[in-house]
């Protein structure tokens, strides 16, 4: 199959009508055909001969096959049984393809790359997108770089800065530097998706500032401040934390926070500086 062109909406239809299938809405199956954005996501990856490389949702193997071609080891996560049998056809002349039928929430780096760093490149269904950056960028081993396809308008969440920051964008930032590398358009997939998406690049820090405890104590904070985003902070940490207002006012002033803000203009470091507030004055017996 080295001929085979999976961007070739023709050749993808044939190959997927002789094998009884049809994209699957439930699985978020938009396939790329786009050679042209298929290039800048491996160029965004930046792989060399001697990259370790995760592929979740490979679909067909039309990422697949780019990647087996440039890095030392590839490993497909599918979940779809038919798909999987299809993705062996498609890949099965490359040795360094490992493919591992499960969902990729279940997948866990550290069973399969161990201490080894890796590199996270995929086309992920829209579906799962923020439940498959929480899973990956919480894990023991987290991947070194992500190089993913997101809704556009969701990319434009994870890069926004204070003024516009949501609990996704917070919850990227916190592990990594995003940025949006290129705009890709519905007709880029088959079938064509209702928008636009997006080539996502985040550079994932390499120490993370708190513990493991301490993040899910922070991000608890940082949730309750996004409980009714409308409302000024003081409100919706009120609600969220279930402390009296007078208390939680003179957390936000002593912070360096101004009570009447709104959580999406609240920075990484302000929410780290309040959150240590809290936990000073909550640890205190005389609180």
């Amino acid at each position: 199959m080295n001929d085979l062109d999976l961007t070739n909406v023709r050749e993808l239809r044939y190959m997927l009508t002789t094998h009884g299938m049809r994209p699957n809405k439930a699985f978020g199956q938009n396939f790329l055909i786009d050679r042209s954005i298929l290039q800048q996501i491996i160029d965004a990856a930046a792989i060399t001969p001697e990259d370790t490389l995760l592929e979740v949702g490979a679909g067909t193997g039309v990422l697949t096959r780019e990647l087996a071609q440039r890095a030392k080891r590839v490993v497909a996560v599918e979940i779809e049984r038919d798909m999987l049998r299809l993705l062996a056809e498609t890949t099965h002349e490359y040795s360094n393809v490992e493919l591992i039928a499960r969902d990729l929430l279940y997948f866990n780096p550290l069973e399969v790359f161990g201490e080894t760093a890796y590199k996270l490149v995929a086309n992920l269904p829209y579906y799962i997108t923020a439940p498959t950056f929480r899973h990956f960028l919480e894990n023991t081993n987290p991947p070194q770089l992500l190089v993913v396809m997101v809704q556009w308008e969701v990319a434009q969440r994870i890069v926004a800065e204070p003024g516009d920051l949501s609990l996704l964008g917070i919850s990227v930032q916190f592990y990594g530097q995003p940025e949006i590398i290129a705009r890709v358009p519905a007709r880029s997939f088959y079938p064509a998706p209702k928008v636009d998406s997006a080539i996502l690049r985040i550079n994932v820090n390499k120490e993370v500032r708190l513990t493991r405890e301490e993040r899910d104590r922070f991000f608890r904070v940082v949730k309750a401040g996004f409980t009714e985003r409308r409302k000024q902070v003081h409100n919706s940490l009120t609600h969220g934390l279930h402390y009296k207002n007078e208390l939680v006012r003179a957390w936000l002033e002593e912070a360096g926070i101004v009570p009447s803000r709104r959580a999406e203009t609240i920075s990484i470091e302000e929410w780290i500086n309040l959150w240590r507030v809290i936990e000073r004055q909550t640890a205190s017996p005389a609180s």
